[in-house]
């Protein structure tokens, strides 16, 4: 076995926190610098942005038909097609905050929701879980979207979905990631 093959004796290890100092917080984020003691006795300092969990939801309009929303993501500079996401609010179920996110974003509530994963959103300097739902049996609902976002709703077959997945078209994790574990759970059903 080479070296290389072998486990490193400190990967398993934990880090310690020696200190920490709050840095920015406003209503989606709060920022601290921590510094770490690592397992080998030397000590880091290390950036931390600490968000409420979140919830993705896949709506189903017919078996073969899901509705996206697009809109202008400050961040990437760009519109973009996106399964309807959100922050959790605080004493929300994950249920109600996928509803919550599914009738502001997309104008719909889901008689059924079927649980996909949970996932890290970035695993080096983020911390936030990601919960992932598949939305069906859709009704209309009237309720208005954060004052900060302005969405366009449209329906594309599943199948145009998955090769915009494939040509990174839709580029937000949520979605990309929400996108194929419903094409695999659609397939290993059929």
């Amino acid at each position: 076995m080479a070296d290389s093959d072998r486990p490193h004796p400190h990967a398993r290890a934990p880090w310690r926190t020696r200190s920490t100092r709050p840095v920015y917080e406003n209503n989606w984020i709060k920022v601290r610098e921590d510094v770490a003691l690592l397992p080998d006795g030397r000590t880091t300092v290390y950036g931390v942005v600490d968000c409420a969990e979140c919830v993705g939801v896949l709506p189903f309009v017919d078996a073969d038909t899901v509705l996206l929303v697009g809109q202008y993501r400050y961040v990437a500079q760009g519109f973009y097609w996106e399964i309807p996401t959100g922050g959790m609010h605080p004493g929300e179920s994950l249920e109600q905050a996928v509803q919550r996110e599914l009738a502001e974003e997309a104008g719909r509530e889901a008689g059924s929701l079927i649980k996909l994963c949970d996932f890290h959103t970035s695993k080096s300097i983020l911390r936030e879980t990601a919960h992932l739902y598949l939305a069906r049996d859709l009704r209309p609902v009237s309720r208005s979207p954060d004052p900060t976002e302005f969405i366009e709703r449209r329906e594309f077959p599943f199948a145009d979905v998955v090769r915009m997945v494939e040509r990174a078209e839709i580029k937000d994790s949520m979605s990309v990631i929400a996108v194929l574990h419903a094409a695999r759970l659609l397939k290993d059903s059929a």
